[in-house]
């Protein structure tokens, strides 16, 4: 007689739910209320089911951290691609991507390029793929090299206009540029500030030094 297998209580659907419920917490709470306590009461299930799906609070926290990136991407990669948009409207459109990430989900994206959360320790293939989804911003600005539009390496300069964009969502998410539209705007006018800069060809030996990235 075959053994009947034993049921999965704690399965992929459960953690799913404990991803969405960490999510929901650190969205509308902020991460010092992220505990496995509340996060187990949120999912309707106990510590116990976090520990044998994650093995660790820390565990659970770098899965966060994969979906807040997860997101990112799906955000960036909605924005039209080479056959529907110009190079330079695509860029355009990237910027207003990153910031209306970065404003709906301020948590999440402290999370992702801050240090919010003490026990967020990811893998370096973790760090890695995450910053990956940055390549649509590269791959943007390289066809606008090609086209002639702006002068290169395009690596560098992308680099330069994240770190641009990237200033201008943590200061509005702290509040510092006025109201959204109002930081939105600076921000456009900044990122096209940048932009006409990179169309100037640099001078010898003007290029940026590109920094190894880390958490």
């Amino acid at each position: 007689m075959s053994r009947v297998p034993r049921p999965r209580i704690h399965d992929d659907d459960l953690r799913r739910r404990l991803l969405e419920v960490a999510a929901t917490t650190l969205a509308d709470q902020g991460p010092h209320r992220l505990t496995l306590r509340s996060v187990a009461a949120a999912a309707g299930t106990s510590t116990s089911a976090i520990y044998s799906l994650f093995g660790s609070k820390a565990v659970l926290l770098r899965g966060l951290y994969v979906e807040g990136f997860s997101r990112f991407a799906a955000a960036l990669n909605a924005v039209p691609g080479r056959d529907e948009l110009g190079p330079m409207d695509r860029l355009d459109a990237l910027f207003e991507a990153y910031l209306e990430f970065a404003f709906a989900n301020p948590s999440f994206y402290g999370m992702m390029f801050g240090k919010p959360l003490p026990d967020l320790d990811p893998t370096e293939e973790e760090v890695a793929a995450a910053l990956g989804t940055l390549q649509v911003l590269i791959d943007a600005l390289q066809d606008a090299v090609d086209e002639g539009h702006l002068t290169g390496p395009a690596d560098e300069g992308a680099m330069e206009l994240w770190a641009t964009t990237h200033g201008v969502a943590a200061l509005a998410i702290a509040g510092m540029l006025g109201e959204p539209e109002e930081a939105a705007a600076f921000g456009r006018a900044a990122a096209r500030t940048m932009l006409a800069g990179l169309a100037t060809p640099r001078p010898t030996g003007a290029g940026a030094t590109r920094p190894t990235l880390r958490r």
